[in-house]
């Protein structure tokens, strides 16, 4: 009697366990490789990734870096300068004492002061004059304006090319930038007199003209513009 009760007993257990794991599995549920909510903490999320390397996607978790390359890849070539070079050095004292200055407009401001004045000084255009030259090349230039006049002379200007201006010198005189450019430049200038007769130069002829002007300018002063201070030919 006594064998069949524990026999009983272990069965009564048997069946108790199996009732708990079944109730154990229905509730935790059973892993069988292809459920799709369970994540790895230890491993990249997958779906992460492909939305973060989604170049249309707009993710406003993302905070992009500064730009941190060095300066020294960025600097331009005007940037770079040679202390040795009397020019460069010059161009330095100017922007520094005018951050304003800048070389390439610089020259193409003086190309086109080029152009007015001797179109001015052929027409005998004072008031045009007056505004880009200093009071001695303007009293210089009145005076060959005069003298023409007195000889009833006209003068027939055509300025047939102009080759990009050069920068030669540049330097600060206290407070004076002075700044002296190259022109290179293909002319037809003849003169003639009351009767219409040609007393100097010849219509048919091309002269190739090379000239050095300075132009200046007070620093100091609101006024952005700069007069030409001084004037020789290559063969003067």
């Amino acid at each position: 009697m006594g064998g069949g009760f524990q026999f009983f007993d272990i069965i009564l257990f048997a069946l108790v366990a199996g009732f708990l794991v079944f109730r154990l599995r229905s509730v935790l549920g059973r892993r069988d490789g292809h459920e799709g909510n369970y994540k790895d903490p230890y491993q990249p999320d997958p779906k992460a990734d492909s939305e973060t390397d989604d170049p249309g996607r707009d993710n406003d978790n993302v905070i992009p870096l500064p730009d941190r390359s060095p300066r020294e890849d960025r600097l331009d070539d005007e940037e770079i300068i040679d202390p040795d070079n009397p020019l460069e050095a010059g161009l330095v004292q100017i922007r520094i004492a005018d951050p304003t200055f800048d070389p390439q407009g610089f020259v193409g401001g003086a190309q086109g002061a080029f152009e007015m004045i001797v179109g001015a000084f052929a027409a005998g255009d004072r008031k045009t004059l007056a505004t880009l030259l200093s009071p001695e090349v303007l009293s210089n230039f009145e005076t060959v304006i005069d003298q023409r006049e007195s000889a009833k002379e006209t003068v027939e200007h055509e300025l047939v090319g102009l080759r990009k201006p050069e920068i030669l010198e540049a330097e600060m005189q206290d407070d004076w930038a002075r700044v002296t450019v190259k022109f290179v430049s293909e002319q037809v200038n003849v003169v003639r007199d009351e009767d219409g007769k040609v007393v100097e130069g010849d219509p048919n002829y091309v002269d190739k003209v090379t000239d050095f002007w300075t132009f200046a300018r007070d620093v100091r002063s609101p006024d952005p513009n700069w007069a030409l201070v001084a004037t020789r030919s290559l063969d003067s």
